[in-house]
């Protein structure tokens, strides 16, 4: 599904990535790990549009990013901390985001909050969420349009025990419906447990 030739990226004269090469087969929980600074973000974003390469190419069911699409289509997403429209309800959130594609309604925002663990009939302000509400709101807007690929980074920090494990089994069936994912944790159990292949990053070079 995912074809990275040559992947590179230098930032102001610092090389962030350096010639990067994955194929990440479709309907797998691909793993990236690696400490703090060793690409595993940018990859990610490099992937999901966001930021274009310096080299290299990245192509996603044949179409190359930046080139045939700026971002991929059908796509979930949650890079650093998700952002959301602090006075407004999670629920309120969810359903402005939904309106952009029309693919899904109230009832599946309800559904989808429900298997966070979020109320959809609160009207508590997200402002007032803990860190962990915010992080399972990031997790339901993700994966509630029910997307083929999914680009996630670090999505179990801040979730409490339970939380964790919610959200562990909500990824594995996402896989069980052909999703591709890919995961960037420190967590190695969260890795052990959910990832198919899993591919290290060090100083912006894949290693082994």
């Amino acid at each position: 599904m995912i074809q990275i030739e040559n992947l590179s990226l230098t930032i102001q004269k610092a090389d962030i990535l350096k010639d990067i090469n994955l194929n990440l087969e479709s309907g797998k929980i691909h793993g990236l790990i690696g400490r703090n600074g060793s690409g595993k973000t940018m990859l990610m974003k490099c992937i999901c549009g966001f930021v274009h390469p310096t080299a290299g190419t990245i192509q996603i069911d044949g179409k190359y990013v930046g080139k045939d699409m700026d971002f991929p289509e059908d796509m979930g997403v949650i890079i650093e901390t998700p952002e959301f429209i602090s006075y407004m309800s999670g629920f309120h959130n969810l359903q402005l985001l939904a309106k952009g594609r029309k693919c899904i309604g109230n009832k599946e925002i309800c559904t989808v909050m429900e298997m966070v663990n979020l109320d959809p009939k609160s009207s508590l302000p997200v402002k007032k969420y803990s860190l962990g509400m915010k992080q399972r709101l990031g997790i339901a807007q993700a994966i509630m349009e029910h997307p083929k690929l999914l680009v996630l980074d670090e999505p179990l920090s801040a979730l409490d025990e339970e939380g964790v494990n919610d959200v562990r089994e909500i990824l594995l069936e996402r896989k069980r419906c052909g999703a591709t994912i890919i995961l960037s944790s420190h967590n190695a159990e969260d890795i052990k447990i959910l990832c198919d292949k899993v591919y290290r990053l060090q100083k912006g070079c894949l290693v082994n």
